[in-house]
């Protein structure tokens, strides 16, 4: 299945030219590596307005399934990614920001401070990601497996209940 993204750096150094954005680049790859396609891609600064503005541009659009986030999900005072992303997506859908922090406690301690969240948009699933390009990777390496059927979920394609194999009780159905 061919899934379309765009990838949003959320970081004032980068920015601002003053750090070159590497994990942007590093998530392009992976995405390009499961032979998805990456059809955007921009940085802008930790600012509510700024990445609200591109997070609601993008989940409009037609072209776009998937938005990945990296940076701003911290502790930090300007780390307001989550915020931003909450202020756009309709509904959340926890289980992926559950899934990467508990694969992330495998590796890091650290992985409790993330904030990040994901949510859905019209039909367009938005993650939020860490600003490291190597947990970045890590984190979209967790959620892959899903995402396929989470893009057929979201375009109401005829066959994306035949995907669902049981495999317990039906808490989840």
């Amino acid at each position: 299945m061919a899934i379309r993204f765009a990838i949003l750096t959320v970081s004032d150094r980068s920015f601002h030219g003053q750090r070159e954005d590497k994990a942007g680049p590093a998530l392009v790859e992976a995405v390009r590596d499961q032979g998805w396609q990456v059809v955007d891609q921009g940085v802008v600064p930790d600012d509510f307005a700024a990445i609200r503005a591109v997070l609601e541009a993008w989940s409009d659009r037609e072209d776009v399934d998937i938005i990945l986030t990296t940076g701003g999900t911290g502790f930090a005072p300007r780390d307001i990614t989550p915020e931003a992303t909450r202020s756009v997506i309709e509904r959340e859908a926890p289980g992926l920001a559950e899934a990467m922090r508990a694969a992330s406690l495998r590796i890091t301690p650290h992985a409790m401070l993330s904030r990040a969240v994901a949510g859905i948009r019209g039909r367009t699933l938005i993650v939020n990601l860490p600003g490291s390009p190597k947990a970045a990777v890590e984190n979209f390496a967790v959620i892959v497996p899903v995402l396929p059927h989470a893009v057929q979920l979201l375009r109401e394609a005829p066959d994306a209940e035949q995907g669902h194999a049981h495999h317990g009780p039906d808490h989840a159905r």
